[in-house]
């Protein structure tokens, strides 16, 4: 990634804090991926709050190593710490339902995004995710960091195709 393109970041990142700090989340400019809606204070669009990619990118990118249920051996996921997003939106909640594009619903608790280090993924090994691949967004746990993760429970968490999020 370029120098500028890192300084670009950080500086879009300050921006949204202080634009969620004020309540106010700007509106995307592309096609939204992402609708939070909810127990949220701040929003952008008619009681939630909507993110195109390139918003979530300007939120700051982390990367997870792990292996996974689905995938064969080692895979890279980057993507934005969820409880980064949930500071941006105000969550006011205890559990986040993750709606997936065929309704799949998954409830987590939002307890489990600081205590364990949860993303929202957009890319896999260096790509944006496409819908046959599990994307646009999918919720990624470290597994590998902790056999606790390791278990059916946060399996099912893990929702995939991500495109609302619900606090609650």
């Amino acid at each position: 990634m370029s120098f500028a393109r890192v300084l670009l970041s950080a500086f879009l990142s300050l921006i949204w804090l202080s634009c969620a700090e004020a309540g106010d989340i700007a509106k995307p400019q592309g096609k939204p991926i992402l609708t939070i809606s909810g127990n949220i204070t701040n929003t952008n669009a008619d009681g939630a709050a909507q993110f195109d990619r390139d918003m979530l990118e300007a939120l700051g990118m982390e990367a997870v190593e792990t292996t996974t249920p689905w995938h064969d051996g080692r895979v890279r996921f980057e993507g934005v710490p969820l409880s980064k997003l949930m500071d941006i939106v105000g969550a006011k909640g205890t559990n986040v339902m993750a709606v997936a594009l065929n309704d799949y619903v998954s409830t987590i608790p939002i307890d489990d995004f600081k205590k364990y280090k949860v993303i929202l993924a957009i890319k896999l090994n260096g790509n944006y995710m496409t819908v046959r691949e599990k994307g646009p967004l999918f919720v990624i746990y470290p597994y590998d960091s902790d056999p606790e993760l390791q278990k059916q429970t946060y399996y099912t968490r893990s929702a995939w195709q991500v495109a609302k999020l619900i606090v609650e």
